[in-house]
């Protein structure tokens, strides 16, 4: 079974953001996130607290697409104003979308354009990213690694809160930041370098250092000793994202084609 996809790859990646986070809230926002907290609580982390989407906490996570005969194993109520208990105490780990990265780490979702009165697009808005960025921690995923996603300067508008020290509240501890890993279609990245710099933690497979710099609009931190292959999915992983959570093979719209 090891024939596997780069969305299982990416899946298989972004679920170590959880490992040994003990019993936090795993919010994946997107499909290939989502898997990716499904797959953690399946395997490694156990622990994990999950949600059906909707108002419950489950003891399973929940198969993505058609439910079919499925029923949510329900352990508990999860409304949305208990998320918010969770948040606010820092016990949830979200791993979002950004549309904008930058060298700082700092996220847009709210508009692209450097005039917010007359943007060239208008996104969702900021949402729940300034308090959700210093609440608790935080990981991304970025389907398509270019410099349009990882760009030079500051993102458009700062949605989500990073490592900018101009940007820090008076009063506002470094510490109140914890940016884990960003996972992209074509390396994990985390934030160990020199002062929560972005570093290049591993390239996932016929991917080199050249591709991954050059489509980064700021200078990825390069440890090449420590840089290693993404790992490849194991036989357990790929049959249970396969064959429980996602049998409906929505991952693999996820990603950009590549070839």
């Amino acid at each position: 079974m090891k024939n596997f996809t780069l969305s299982e790859l990416c899946i298989c990646a972004a679920s170590e953001a959880w490992r040994d986070d003990g019993e936090v809230l795993a919010t994946g926002i997107g499909i290939i996130p989502r898997l990716a907290a499904s797959l953690a609580k399946l395997t490694h982390s156990p622990e994990l607290m999950m949600t059906d989407g909707e108002a419950y906490l489950v003891s399973e996570p929940v198969p993505v697409g058609r439910r079919g005969d499925y029923i949510p194993k329900i352990e508990g109520y999860m409304n949305y104003s208990r998320v918010f208990l969770n948040l606010w105490k820092g016990h949830r780990h979200a791993m979002t979308g950004p549309v904008q990265i930058d060298k700082y780490g700092q996220t847009n979702i709210s508009f692209i354009g450097h005039n917010s009165n007359k943007p060239k697009a208008q996104l969702l808005g900021a949402r729940g990213f300034p308090g959700n960025t210093i609440n608790h921690s935080n990981s991304m995923f970025v389907p398509r690694h270019d410099r349009r996603s990882f760009v030079e300067g500051e993102v458009d508008m700062v949605s989500g809160v990073g490592y900018n020290p101009s940007r820090r509240l008076k009063g506002m501890r470094e510490d109140f930041i914890n940016l884990k890993i960003i996972v992209s279609n074509l390396a994990v990245l985390d934030f160990k370098g020199p002062d929560h710099k972005i570093r290049i933690k591993s390239l996932h497979p016929n991917v080199n250092l050249k591709e991954v710099q050059d489509n980064t609009g700021f200078e990825l931190v390069v440890d090449s000793e420590n840089i290693t292959e993404t790992p490849l999915p194991s036989d357990k992983q790929l049959l249970i994202i396969r064959e429980f959570l996602d049998p409906e093979n929505l991952r693999e719209k996820a990603l950009p084609d590549r070839s």
